[in-house]
């Protein structure tokens, strides 16, 4: 596993049964076995393997914060290298052994579609927006699949907002929100296609043990909600108003580029995932965010 120690990561490992041997690459291995203890084996590079017979499964979740700072030219080169190279790596190894693994998973993100307007967008969307986060994505996936072969197939995990308590774009909303100055972004009509925590957590395993699933797979709920219905029901399950907007001219400054990602978004559904036979737990936002805040 790669990011082990981030959101997605943390969480998948605290979920694994002990059957499982886990290994973890991670740039920090004090950190890791401070904060998640012995959990798995931690390693800080690759340049020990040869290749990769030695496993029955890989999953690439590491890659540099995409909304942490603004994007220059420097930090979007850095978000990109840090998906790419990685990538390339393992499949690399993949590619080398003569046992490789049976599956290989890899991150990716719904921001593949790029900005898509109210259209209900499926794993089946062959019409992209081209901008930076779908070319992100894009080279992403094709780098991932070079991985696959008759020993080895690989799924693409196109990942939408992750809500969770532990951390994720979740709590950064909170304090506004509890102090009741939260709100729609601008016009408010841009949709957010969220997960729990939890589902994310499934729908990795379930492609995990699924031996016919492979490609793309929108990691998102079933019914994702406009940019104001997400404010005012966090509002209501937090029993606060909903009264402020924070107007685009406002965030394309402060944000530049990045306010992209606030002001545009996509309405995914998991087409492929329940094809697959996968059920959510949490269908609707009201649900899972009671689930997540109610103390």
């Amino acid at each position: 596993m790669t990011g082990g120690t981030g959101l997605i990561g943390s969480r998948l490992l605290a979920r694994f049964p002990d059957k499982y041997e886990v290994t973890v690459l991670t740039r920090n291995l004090a950190e890791a076995e401070m904060s998640l203890g012995r959990r798995a084996k931690w390693i800080s590079s690759l340049k020990g393997l040869n290749n990769l017979d030695a496993f029955d499964a890989v999953i690439n979740l590491a890659g540099e914060p995409i909304a942490d700072k603004r994007w220059s030219d420097t930090q979007k080169e850095k978000i990109c290298q840090s998906r790419w190279q990685l990538t390339q790596q393992l499949v690399d190894l993949c590619q080398a052994g003569e046992t490789p693994p049976k599956v290989f998973l890899s991150g990716s993100a719904v921001g593949y579609y790029g900005r898509q307007g109210d259209t209900q967008v499926s794993e089946y969307h062959q019409d992209c927006y081209d901008e930076f986060s779908h070319r992100l994505c894009a080279r992403w996936e094709q780098i991932a699949l070079q991985a696959q072969s008759e020993k080895t197939r690989v799924c693409l995990l196109r990942t939408g907002l992750v809500l969770s308590r532990k951390g994720g774009a979740l709590i950064k909303m909170l304090p506004a929100f509890k102090f009741g100055l939260g709100g729609p972004m601008g016009n408010g009509q841009q949709y957010m296609s969220w997960i729990h925590i939890s589902d994310m957590m499934a729908g990795i395993c379930f492609l995990l043990e699924e031996p016919d699933c492979q490609g793309p797979y929108n990691f998102t709920s079933p019914n994702p909600v406009s940019n104001e219905e997400f404010s005012k029901t966090l509002a209501r399950v937090l029993h606060r108003p909903c009264l402020f907007r924070v107007p685009a001219f406002v965030l394309k400054p402060l944000l530049g580029e990045m306010s992209d990602l606030l002001l545009h978004g996509q309405r995914v559904i998991p087409k492929r995932l329940e094809e697959a036979g996968f059920h959510f737990q949490y269908q609707h936002l009201d649900k899972a965010l009671q689930n997540l805040l109610d103390e």
